[in-house]
C-alpha cells in the first residue's frame, strides 16, 4: 500500500508521537470519514505500533461520521497490548468528541465510561483531561465531576489513577466544587481512598473536619 511505504520511510525507528498526530491530521483534512476509517483499519494491521498510531488517529477522526470507526476503537483498538497505542486511543475518543460537540457526545461519553473495558473506560477519562478545559464541561464542571466521581472505586488501578488525576485537574479552577464531591465519599474503601488522594492532592483534606476552604492558589 502507497500510503503505508510512504510512513514506513517517513517514521523514525524512535518513538515520535509528534510525527504520528501531525500525519493523521494531514490525511484527515484530505480525505473524507469513510477514506479516514478504511485507511485507519489498514494502518492497524501494520507490525510498526507508530503507523498503527497514525490509524488509530485516523479512526478518531472518523469515527464521529462513521460508526464502524467508532466501534473499531472501542471493541478493537482497546484489546491492544501497548500503553502507548493505549494513550493514542485517548486521543483518538477526544477527537471524536470534539468533532462531534461535547454536549451531543455526552451519551457515548458515558457509554465508554461505563464499558467493561478498563481501556474503555481510561480512553474516556484521560482523553478529555482537562476535562473542564472543553466545550460545554468548561460551563458545566459539575457534570463532568459527576461522571468521573461514579468511577472512583473502579476494579483496574489503571482507571483510578486517571479518574484521580482528572479530578485534580479540575480541583485547579473549581477547588470547592471538587472539595464538595470529595466531602461525600466513604474513604474506608482503599480503592476510593487512592483516587481521593489524588484528587485532593491540592486542596488538602476537603469538607472533613477541620477543613477551612481552598484560600488562594496559583493556577499553572
Amino acid at each position: 500500500m502507497e500510503y503505508m511505504e510512504y510512513l514506513e520511510k517517513l517514521i523514525p525507528e524512535k518513538d515520535s508521537l509528534k510525527i504520528v498526530k501531525s500525519e493523521a491530521a494531514k490525511f484527515h483534512k484530505t480525505h473524507s470519514s469513510d477514506e479516514c476509517c478504511k485507511m485507519g483499519c489498514e494502518l492497524y494491521q501494520s507490525d510498526n505500533f507508530q503507523i498503527q498510531e497514525v490509524g488509530v488517529l485516523l479512526l478518531g477522526y472518523a469515527s464521529h461520521e462513521n460508526a464502524e470507526a467508532l466501534s473499531f476503537l472501542k471493541n478493537t483498538v482497546s484489546l491492544h497490548e501497548s500503553w502507548k497505542v493505549q494513550e493514542v486511543l485517548a486521543m483518538a475518543f477526544d477527537n471524536h468528541c470534539r468533532l462531534s460537540g461535547y454536549e451531543a457526545s455526552l451519551p457515548v461519553i458515558k457509554e465508554w465510561l461505563g464499558s467493561g473495558c478498563a481501556n474503555v473506560r481510561r480512553a474516556a477519562s484521560e482523553g478529555l483531561r482537562v476535562w473542564t478545559s472543553r466545550p460545554y464541561f468548561k460551563d458545566n464542571p459539575r457534570a463532568a465531576i459527576d461522571m468521573l466521581a461514579a468511577l472512583k472505586s473502579d476494579e483496574s488501578e489503571y482507571v483510578r489513577k486517571s479518574i484521580g488525576n482528572a479530578l485534580r485537574d479540575i480541583s485547579r479552577k473549581h477547588g470547592g466544587l471538587v472539595a464538595e464531591e470529595l466531602g461525600t465519599w466513604d474513604l474506608s474503601s482503599r480503592k476510593t481512598l487512592q483516587v481521593y488522594k489524588l484528587a485532593a492532592a491540592f486542596i488538602g483534606s476537603p469538607a472533613r473536619p477541620g477543613w477551612q476552604g481552598m484560600g488562594n492558589r496559583r493556577e499553572k
